[in-house]
């Protein structure tokens, strides 16, 4: 593969690279490259939004280079300040620990196992003593950390900027230097914290790392980014119906983007898909399609495609869905609560927005609109749970 053809792969999905040339130089040189993804285990799925990254670390190990994963058992417990406009919830270990553990076996449905490394941060952030944590804030000016765009705005507003988000940067930055990473990729929300870390591996006398910024992936209400506080997120362990009825329901103006930051087809075939004239939605099936066949397998995408066409199309009674078994903690009194039912089984993003989507007939019962907040257990037992148009849950 030419250096051009590499370039294209490496480009492809980005909104900015830094240091560009560097990866090229250090290509020619016929060099391995180390490149960093760093992720916090901030909740229990794998998205398609946090797989846009995975997927460009993907492409590096294509490349030849190696993955070098950082799950962020240290820095999660703090929280990444990046786009907050408020100081967030700080997890527990005990927290952090059971997402790790959840997440860990999903890396690999993306990434090649052979050309991973994993390491822990809280290997080394964990051993840093005081003197240690004094000596890393000697190498970074406060005028700098303002800099920050949601500091700043924070600061204007007078909202509370608590001293550990300050850190946040400078133990991702330590995390850069520990691994010696030649790339670090990161959304673009990560910018600052990512050359924050190509500042300290140059004091730290390191080649400091190119940075290979990827935007974020919009949700599938088509508004906000794809996030699992939101409910607007597909994750890569959804069952192939689900994942292509979610897929499905995006706004026709985001089709595009999804194509080319979820999938392998190439741009070119994206813009005769979506050229004037062209159905949307045959654009949108394939993507659905290709997102299936992904994380599970052509066969399973197909039969994903045929339920679609069957139960939407042809207004088929769904008598088949993935079980769902109703959770202890969601029966209070004797009686389930819907609301709480839907939010533990993922299918919506809190109980204040479950009622909204009841009130508005889009939660059913084997095809009967739910009217009540809460059931008895056993009237739900063995009924097709469906929320919105495309989630369907059987009720064990």
């Amino acid at each position: 593969m030419t250096q051009d053809e590499q370039l294209q792969i490496i480009r492809r999905g980005t909104v900015e690279i830094i240091g560009e040339s560097e990866i090229l130089e250090r290509i020619k040189a016929g060099r391995v490259l180390r490149v960093k993804l760093g992720v916090d285990p901030t909740a229990k799925d794998v998205t398609l939004g946090w797989a846009v990254v995975l997927r460009k670390l993907r492409d590096f190990q294509k490349l030849g280079h190696v993955a070098c994963l950082i799950i962020g058992d240290f820095t999660a417990q703090i929280g990444d300040p990046s786009g907050k406009s408020k100081t967030r919830k700080q997890l527990t270990r005990e927290e952090v620990q059971a997402n790790v553990d959840a997440v860990s076996k999903q890396f690999f449905r993306i990434l090649d196992p052979a050309k991973t490394e994993i390491y822990y941060n809280k290997d080394w952030l964990g051993k840093m003593g005081f003197e240690d944590v004094i000596r890393l804030c000697s190498r970074y000016t406060v005028a700098r950390i303002m800099e920050r765009d949601d500091f700043t705005k924070r600061f204007a507003n007078h909202e509370p900027i608590a001293m550990h988000e300050i850190l946040y940067p400078l133990c991702q930055g330590m995390d850069s230097v520990e691994i010696k990473s030649d790339i670090e990729i990161g959304g673009n929300d990560q910018k600052f914290n990512n050359l924050v870390g190509r500042t300290l591996m140059e004091q730290y006398g390191l080649e400091p790392q190119a940075v290979v910024l990827c935007p974020l992936l919009v949700g599938t209400d088509g508004k906000e980014k794809m996030s699992q506080s939101l409910g607007n997120y597909i994750s890569i362990t959804d069952d192939p119906n689900a994942m292509f009825g979610k897929t499905m329901s995006i706004p026709d103006e985001t089709i595009a983007n999804w194509f080319e930051l979820c999938t392998d087809v190439p741009m070119n075939e994206v813009a005769e898909m979506m050229s004037e004239g062209k159905n949307p939605r045959d654009a949108k099936m394939r993507l659905g399609r290709e997102i299936v066949a992904l994380y599970h397998s052509d066969a399973e995408a197909d039969a994903a495609v045929q339920f679609f066409v069957d139960t939407f199309s042809q207004r088929k009674v769904v008598t088949e869905a993935e079980d769902a078994e109703i959770p202890a903690n969601v029966i209070f009194d004797g009686l389930v609560s819907i609301p709480s039912l839907v939010v533990a089984l993922g299918l919506g993003a809190s109980n204040g927005k479950v009622k909204d989507l009841i009130g508005a007939g889009a939660v059913a019962l084997d095809g009967e609109k739910v009217t009540k907040l809460s059931m008895p257990r056993e009237e739900l037992v063995g009924k097709i749970l469906k929320v919105g148009k495309h989630q369907f849950r059987k009720l064990i």
